[in-house]
């Protein structure tokens, strides 16, 4: 076999940024693409290659590289974490009382889309609800298994000496009236049968992700009771059960100053990207002595410099102007992604992709064993 330099590798791997076109973006790691060279796939060079760099590491935030893997497989990951992790949001609400100005289907909309959290092994233990089927006479499969339970129930009323305050002209809410407002850290959770076990205590408890979550405004003589049922679901079947807001990644960007650029031209080049892409340093003298560098007789002058490509953008404004036409060439690094992952709350975020990983596992057993009883 035909051995292969790493500077060939590292440019097969670069997809070309132009002025109007995008070229070389399919993958070409595969047998009898380059003739003499064996490309077929390998654990141990994926394992040589394969990479995982974390830039942001945040309870709800994270942002982190996946570096050696295929398109097809980051993406998997991505879907995956928007669409079949499972969290615990409110599916059914029974009203019995909604005196607000609210109208009972758009406050039902509002409380199923407030993000809740609970106990992970409680989420895990949950069983999954069946809808009952509308033609048939019985319910649904409604238990301590399937279903948990919250109740809000508030009215407004006035604040002692509210009525005294509002004739000396107050307008203050607050001041005038009790439960002007309504929060999700009103809503109350009801424990049932062995949800005890699982949901019990206040970090175990189902709760909103966030308190503060405004439901509704009140006014003296309004109220609202209602009973929510919560269950288990995936994204896929709602974007309220979705565990990630957003989940995304991008190629690495790679940037490849080919001839010098220097003074003016250096400071107009680094204004052409993010702040932080591109640096200015003087020219060494030992880089103005070598000849063919291009910085003869240029010492001390400033030139450009890529410092840190993962905070540009890609704009191509740099390619606009015709003072760096031949002096620059953009890109993207093919098998590096960077994922931005933010969690609803449910998960933390390095969590949502390790339960990516486990999920995608469990999918290739399936699809093993299928493949294994459709042999035999």
């Amino acid at each position: 076999m035909r051995a292969i330099s790493d500077e060939e590798l590292d440019r097969r791997k670069i997809v070309g940024v132009n002025a109007e076109t995008v070229t070389d973006v399919t993958s070409t790691d595969f047998p009898a693409h380059w003739p003499g060279e064996d490309h077929s796939w390998s654990i141990d060079h994926f394992k040589k290659n394969f990479r995982v760099e974390f830039h942001t590491h945040k309870p709800l935030d994270n942002c982190f590289s996946l570096i050696g893997i295929d398109a097809s497989i980051a993406n998997a990951f991505r879907r995956i974490m928007i669409a079949e992790i499972p969290t615990v949001a409110i599916e059914e609400v029974f009203v019995f009382n909604n005196t607000s100005i609210i109208q009972d289907e758009v406050l039902a909309q509002r409380l199923g889309l407030i993000p809740l959290q609970a106990n992970k092994d409680g989420l895990r233990w949950l069983k999954w609800y069946h809808k009952p089927d509308p033609d048939a006479d019985s319910g649904g499969d409604i238990s301590d298994y399937n279903t948990l339970v919250m109740n809000l129930d508030v009215k407004c009323t006035w604040q002692e000496k509210g009525i005294e305050r509002a004739r000396k002209g107050e307008t203050d809410p607050n001041k005038l009236y009790r439960n002007a407002n309504v929060y999700a850290h009103q809503l109350v959770f009801e424990l049932a049968g062995r949800q005890g076990e699982f949901f019990s205590g206040s970090d175990n408890a189902l709760r909103p992700v966030n308190p503060d979550i405004l439901i509704a405004k009140l006014r003296p003589g309004q109220g609202i009771q209602i009973r929510m049922h919560c269950v288990k679901g995936i994204g896929a079947d709602h974007a309220k059960f979705s565990p990630v807001a957003p989940a995304t990644y991008r190629l690495l960007p790679h940037i490849d100053i080919t001839r010098p650029i220097l003074g003016d031209d250096a400071r107009k080049f680094a204004r052409c990207f993010p702040r932080g892409v591109i640096g200015l340093e003087p020219v060494t003298k030992e880089e103005a002595a070598h000849e063919g560098s291009g910085y003869e007789g240029h010492e001390d002058e400033m030139k450009a410099v890529v410092k840190d490509p993962m905070r540009d953008t890609v704009s191509r404004e740099c390619l606009r102007h015709p003072e760096f036409e031949g002096k620059v060439k953009l890109g993207r690094i093919r098998d590096h992604f960077i994922f931005s992952v933010e969690s609803t709350g449910q998960w933390d975020s390095d969590e949502l992709f390790l339960e990516s990983v486990r999920i995608l596992k469990q999918k290739c057993q399936t699809m093993k064993r299928s493949l294994d009883n459709l042999m035999n």
